[in-house]
């Protein structure tokens, strides 16, 4: 895919020790790709995989709370905190570790957006037309709302994949997409 001039997101979701996660990265990053995600649980981790990264160009993406957790999934493992808090504090920890963005629902891409600025990137799963099935998302969004609150990428799998015609979905999807890209860049509101 790299040798056609596409992008390659390597969604590895890395969790491990520091020591671990930085050679993980490093080796990632040998193969030229352009994202690489690793969990946003903590400081350490994510500074291993700043150190790990080097001097590559890979882009950096924490994920924040996956998409299918609740806040009684929270509660059972121990937080306390809504997602979109959680959300918004492991986005701050991967700002400040000099990560290039986050994975996070469209929930909380305005938020997240309020607290870095411009230029941190919001990739953004669950994204679900309306009137589609959720499947295991807990925290969905439809393309256009995502976009608009900020979201610069979107992460689209089973409405897709498994539609009974997924050419015809991938369309569906795509307008939608132009149609808020068009919108969004025609309101003189903050970046998406």
């Amino acid at each position: 895919l790299r040798y056609q001039g596409k992008k390659v997101f390597l969604d590895m979701k890395l969790l491990d020790i520091g020591n671990t996660v930085e050679r993980a990265v490093a080796n990632a990053a040998e193969l030229d790709i352009t994202f690489l995600t690793v969990h946003g649980q903590d400081l350490k981790t994510l500074r291993a995989a700043v150190s790990g990264r080097g001097g590559s160009k890979v882009k950096l993406l924490a994920v924040t709370v996956l998409t299918n957790l609740s806040t009684q999934d929270l509660a059972q493992q121990g937080s306390s905190l809504s997602p979109a808090d959680l959300v918004l504090r492991r986005a701050e920890m991967a700002y400040a570790a000099g990560f290039d963005g986050v994975v996070a629902s469209g929930q909380e891409a305005a938020r997240i957006r309020a607290a870095t600025g411009p230029n941190f990137l919001i990739v953004t799963p669950g994204i679900r037309l309306t009137g589609g099935t959720t499947d295991d998302q807990e925290r969905v969004m439809t393309p256009d709302h995502a976009i608009m609150a900020g979201a610069d990428h979107l992460v689209v799998g089973r409405p897709i994949t498994q539609a009974d015609d997924p050419r015809l979905a991938a369309g569906t999807f795509v307008h939608h997409i132009r149609e808020a890209l068009a919108n969004s860049s025609a309101k003189p509101s903050g970046p998406h």
